[in-house]
């Protein structure tokens, strides 16, 4: 059995992700990253996810995004959208997928794996620019340039199962592998609970996954009437 790190957010892909590493008989070591998100409670269910799904170990490291601020993620001064924008949404956070891939790698060496998963979707996704197959390709020649284990003969793959996936077919596949979605965080202005607001791009673009996959929403929802039943 090969190691793999996997980057559990905690959100849904993340999740399925980690389902998927799993099912493909690799021991996961899962990584999730506390950078000062607004929508902390998802490192609470980061821990829950980690341990239903069977991950070998999982780890939380701290990286304060919130110095540099630049995104609603990490600045309170900018509040999260509530309304479908064109562009790149003020969601996204600068570098973030670059620095969780670095860390990631980091301990792949540490641990001699020699693969990472990461939950990027390039279909039903916000628009950001390191969620793209370019960058996802890009990262994979970085790292096997940037590592003792890669040119000592032991090159690392950087796994993106979900890529070209819509969120229905997330789901589905997720629903497949056993993944409980109810334990998981996606929204970005999520309550101390885990409870989502219903509003977010992150919110619209979870529960049209479920609606499209034709399988019932389970997320908790802090407001009745807001996409489905509250809890």
């Amino acid at each position: 059995m090969k190691n793999a790190v996997v980057l559990l957010s905690g959100g849904l892909d993340s999740a399925t992700v980690l389902a998927m590493a799993r099912a493909e008989g690799y021991v996961c070591y899962a990584l999730s990253v506390d950078y000062g998100q607004r929508h902390h409670s998802e490192l609470a269910a980061s821990q829950r996810v980690a341990q239903t799904l069977g991950a070998r170990e999982h780890r939380v490291v701290n990286i304060d995004l919130t110095g540099f601020g630049g995104s609603a993620l990490t600045d309170n001064k900018i509040a999260v959208p509530e309304q479908e924008s064109a562009g790149i949404p003020l969601t996204y956070v600068p570098a973030r997928n670059t620095i969780m891939l670095s860390l990631a790698l980091a301990w792949a060496e540490v641990l001699h794996a020699q693969d990472i998963f990461i939950g990027v979707n390039a279909v039903d996704y916000s628009g950001y620019p390191d969620c793209r197959p370019a960058y996802i390709d890009a990262f994979e020649r970085m790292a096997n340039l940037a590592t003792q284990a890669a040119v000592e003969g032991h090159p690392l793959t950087l796994h993106a199962p979900l890529l070209h996936l819509s969120k229905a077919q997330i789901i589905r596949r997720g629903n497949l592998l056993g993944v409980d979605y109810s334990t998981t965080v996606s929204c970005y202005q999520a309550d101390e609970q885990g409870r989502a607001c219903g509003l977010c791009d992150s919110c619209r673009l979870r529960h049209a996954g479920f609606v499209a996959a034709g399988v019932a929403d389970p997320t908790r929802y802090s407001s009745p009437g807001v996409l489905a039943t509250p809890a």
